[in-house]
């Protein structure tokens, strides 16, 4: 079995205060992780190792073959796609292109188009826009659409460059009911290619049924790891999120309430 990521004894130092702990974590191939955890528990801090963008004060690190500390991060980074609010940053540049335009643009990992594009471009992006139900809006601007077909635009973007590996970093942040429901229907899509989903999120309702394995962390430690209906148990949710949590499950989805 490929062994897609994996994390032996990671932590993380910020000037004195360790973010980390001991990280050790295996993905293996054709396994779907949801990464959940209260705000501070680590998730971003897991993500920016995830995509080289932070170097382990310790542990050993290997993403997709590519081992940290002997492999190129950059050229690891062409096979991992990123959806997340900090796309917000190019909120300016996003606004004038076209929805055609941003979704090419995720063959070169760019923002905005500063490449030839070929007409077998062109066909693939428009391929993936009819996958995420985008056909009525092509030719529109960016600036133009919902928020949750601003969030199918990236994530169809992502999906431009082939990713072995596609992070959603809380996607539904900001939608209505409606729209996080149909953003949710997508993960069955991504999960049926040769992609490997990590989706973080604050909600638990969110981990649908393709989503197949969850990690739970706590002040920056693994708290639970390992399939979806071993982890997401009343014990180990009211521990990690200081609530006592009552579990149900519904088509493959988990629900929760609060006990009083």
């Amino acid at each position: 079995m490929t062994t897609m990521i994996q994390m032996h004894n990671v932590s993380w130092v910020r000037g004195a205060r360790a973010i980390l702990h001991d990280i050790t974590w295996e993905v293996n191939e054709g396994e779907h992780w949801a990464i959940l955890g209260l705000n501070g528990s680590g998730k971003t801090s897991l993500l920016n190792i995830i995509t080289g963008y932070q170097y382990p004060t310790r542990g050993e690190v290997e993403v997709l073959g590519y081992r940290f500390g002997r492999a190129s991060l950059p050229e690891m980074r062409r096979h991992i796609g990123f959806v997340s609010s900090a796309l917000d940053q190019f909120h300016d540049t996003l606004q004038t292109e076209t929805v055609e335009d941003v979704v090419v643009s995720g063959k070169f990992a760019t923002i905005g188009l500063y490449d030839a594009i070929t007409g077998e471009d062109r066909d693939k992006a428009e391929a993936l826009m009819e996958s995420f139900r985008l056909q009525a809006v092509k030719g529109k601007r960016y600036a133009t659409l919902s928020q949750g077909e601003k969030r199918k635009t990236l994530i169809a973007r992502a999906l431009m460059a082939d990713p072995a590996l596609l992070i959603l970093d809380e996607p539904t942040v900001g939608l209505d009911l409606w729209a996080r429901e149909q953003m949710l229907s997508l993960i069955a899509p991504i999960a049926a290619r040769p992609c490997h989903v990590l989706y973080v999120t604050h909600y638990i309702e969110e981990i649908v049924e393709p989503i197949t394995h969850v990690l739970l962390l706590r002040d920056g430690r693994v708290a639970a790891a390992g399939r979806k209906e071993d982890v997401l148990t009343d014990e180990r949710l009211s521990e990690a999120f200081q609530l006592n949590i009552r579990v149900h499950w519904e088509d493959g989805r988990p629900w929760v309430s609060v006990r009083r």
